[in-house]
């Protein structure tokens, strides 16, 4: 069975060019979500079609399989909704609140309770996020439409998490990737021509963005994400993304040019001591 650090290490990288993709093509981020999901299923579907890697779900598994696309794409949208209503400061801090919503999830409805390791290594990871972005910016959000839809998301993250982990112990990854995913771009679909988002007459750059977040962003990322997540516990997965926003920002930095300053650096450290926090002191019969 391959490490499953390592695939949320490959997971994690992954995902996190995707804000930098997402700037460099000037579409609606509903669209971008759409053109992610179905180039990452189209990615998927020769392997599970030519390699018959696919497995019907039993009747028990189709509505969390379905849930889980539908709450993955919902999070997506009202992450993008988030930023129009505020900004995306306040909504990428606000988000990353899902390791908290995973932990109570857990405590609530998993055999797993999270201990005192997790919930400290949670603060110092949050701390860290408070850092990265300003205690200023912080102190002055407002508690609008804006930080509504940013906690939803935050909700709808952990929410997909947990699901995910119960689903992922019944059936390969590969079969739910491909119903997950699936449902997500048909729902997305539905949601780009109900609210008349563009879906087509891209210049061929776009098109290229698109194919890039499909394959890596989507494909790649979860399913090393979604491999983690079946052998590791949901709540470590979910504070380990947090280092999402230290990866994303080297990568703005790198193709963008976006600056980096002491502060970042600080809290993307505190970010990372956080995660280590919560993994250190395991048994290696829980990696």
């Amino acid at each position: 069975m391959s490490n499953p650090r390592v695939n949320l290490i490959i997971g994690i990288i992954s995902i996190s060019i995707f804000p930098v993709l997402v700037k460099w093509a000037p579409v609606s981020g509903v669209t971008s979500a759409f053109y992610r999901m179905f180039f990452g299923l189209v990615f998927l579907l020769p392997y599970v079609v030519f390699r018959r890697k696919f497995t019907v779900p039993c009747a028990a598994l189709w509505l969390p399989i379905v849930l889980c696309g539908i709450i993955f794409a919902t999070d997506i949208a009202v992450w993008n909704l988030s930023i129009h209503y505020s900004n995306a400061t306040q909504a990428t801090l606000l988000t990353n609140l899902s390791p908290v919503w995973v932990g109570i999830g857990t405590f609530l409805f998993l055999p797993d309770k999270p201990g005192p390791r997790f919930w400290l290594g949670t603060l110092v990871a949050l701390a860290g996020m408070v850092i990265l972005i300003g205690f200023e910016t912080f102190a002055t959000m407002r508690f609008d439409l804006g930080f509504g839809l940013a906690v939803l998301s935050g909700i709808l993250y952990a929410s997909y998490m947990l699901i995910s982990k119960t689903v992922l112990n019944k059936i390969d990854i590969v079969s739910f990737m491909t119903v997950s995913m699936a449902v997500s771009s048909v729902y997305l679909f539905a949601i780009c021509l109900i609210f008349d988002h563009p879906v087509r007459h891209f210049e061929p750059v776009i098109w290229g963005v698109f194919v890039v977040q499909g394959l890596i962003c989507q494909l790649i990322g979860w399913l090393t994400i979604s491999s983690a997540v079946k052998q590791l516990d949901a709540k470590s997965v979910s504070l380990s993304l947090l280092s999402q926003a230290v990866v994303t920002g080297l990568f703005a930095w790198i193709f963008i040019g976006e600056k980096i300053t002491l502060q970042m650096i600080a809290g993307g450290v505190v970010i990372l001591l956080g995660i280590a926090v919560t993994y250190s002191g395991r048994s290696k019969s829980n990696a």
